[in-house]
């Protein structure tokens, strides 16, 4: 699936608020997000521009993005979620904030 800047820009700061949850990167996340990188083409200077937008911006454009690109964004966050092992409770209530800000269907999923 093809991405523009903003819906990359969304994206990424979205998976880096689940991943950065418990305020640790683990090793197995920075391997999800290396191939990440791979997948939807960015580089480490896409990602930190990612990390210094604000949440709210990032909301707004994954609101705007079609359902099926919401669809990939639900397997982005559950990936980076599951990536190091373990799902945390924090790592949840941010996924349930980012999908009720970015207008997900729960339904659909």
């Amino acid at each position: 699936m093809e991405f523009n800047l903003a819906e990359k820009l969304g994206i990424l700061k979205a998976i880096d608020e689940v991943i950065r949850v418990d305020d640790r990167v683990y090793d197995e996340e920075s391997l999800f997000i290396a191939q990440l990188s791979r997948a939807i083409s960015f580089d480490r200077a896409l990602f930190d521009q990612a990390r210094a937008i604000e949440f709210q911006e990032a909301m707004a454009i994954l609101k705007a993005m079609s359902p099926k690109k919401k669809d990939t964004l639900a397997t982005f966050l559950n990936q980076a979620a599951n990536a190091d092992g373990k799902v945390q409770e924090g790592e949840l209530r941010t996924i349930y904030r980012i999908f009720h800000e970015a207008g997900v269907d729960f339904d659909k999923l």
